[in-house]
């Protein structure tokens, strides 16, 4: 795939509705159509794709999905969830597009398409952009310029793929928000991580209760005992929130200093991105 192509993002991969009376639209049997190998999302809503289903029996599939021909079949680019509906229908066949892509737009293009209709989790989104960098060789400036997506935010999501096992389950499934999961991260015991993590679904917790009880759980050394003002800990929440890390401010008379946490090489870059960039 030539770097001209790579970052463009969606409109450079999947046919936009402007270019439709000049596509090469076919109808292609369902039995020939075999899902994207690198398709990112692995979480279907059942009862989605029964009312997506039953709208196509209604009006029939008023959009065509994108696949590349392999051999005798074709493999889906986009439009699993379709595909999905489109068999649930009844259909034997569904209108589609096909292209002539390499294996890195394939993934692209599952990427980008899951991430413009908002269907990917914040984990799936993260296997994703890992996928990208681990098996074509993507720098994280590449994956964002890719997926139209600022590095930090390339960088933010990957640091979920940290998280033990079952607390990415628990962000997968929605039961634990990003910025729990951006608190969480930076507990550094794995077993006490999982212990908030599970106190945080029983209990309903909040972001701001969660940090609450990261704080409380830390050891305050010696002459330190002495509550914080609360101007400064609202300085320090807003530093957090805006920074998506671990931050501790101290204030004296007018001096004092701010300490950043961060928990990988991958994360110092973005943080020194996003300090350059003030």
């Amino acid at each position: 795939m030539s770097t001209q192509r790579l970052g463009k993002g969606l409109r450079a991969l999947i046919p936009q509705a402007d270019e439709k009376f000049g596509l090469d639209i076919q109808d292609i049997a369902l039995d020939k159509i075999e899902p994207n190998p690198y398709q990112p999302r692995q979480h279907f809503d059942q009862a989605r794709l029964e009312e997506l289903a039953q709208s196509i029996k209604e009006f029939g599939l008023l959009e065509p999905v994108i696949v590349r021909r392999k051999g005798t079949v074709y493999e889906l680019a986009a439009g699993e969830r379709r595909v999905r509906a489109a068999q649930l229908a009844g259909l034997e066949e569904i209108p589609a597009i096909v292209r002539d892509y390499d294996d890195l737009e394939m993934m692209q293009v599952g990427l980008i398409e899951n991430l413009q209709r908002e269907n990917l989790n914040p984990i799936e989104e993260a296997e994703g952009f890992r996928i990208l960098m681990d098996k074509f060789g993507l720098t994280q400036n590449e994956v964002a310029e890719a997926v139209g997506k600022s590095r930090p935010s390339v960088a933010n999501a990957l640091r979920l793929l940290n998280l033990g096992d079952e607390e990415r389950r628990l962000v997968e499934t929605g039961e634990l928000s990003v910025g729990h999961a951006k608190v969480l991260l930076g507990v550094g015991q794995s077993k006490l991580r999982l212990e908030l993590a599970r106190r945080v679904v029983k209990e309903g917790l909040s972001v701001r209760q969660l940090e609450q009880l990261v704080e409380k759980g830390k050891n305050v050394p010696r002459g330190t005992s002495r509550k914080k003002d609360p101007e400064i800990a609202a300085l320090e929440d807003d530093l957090q929130r805006h920074l998506g890390t671990k931050v501790s401010l101290s204030y004296r008379k007018g001096t004092g200093k701010i300490s950043i946490s961060y928990y990988s090489d991958e994360e110092l870059e973005r943080l020194l991105d996003m300090l350059r960039s003030l």
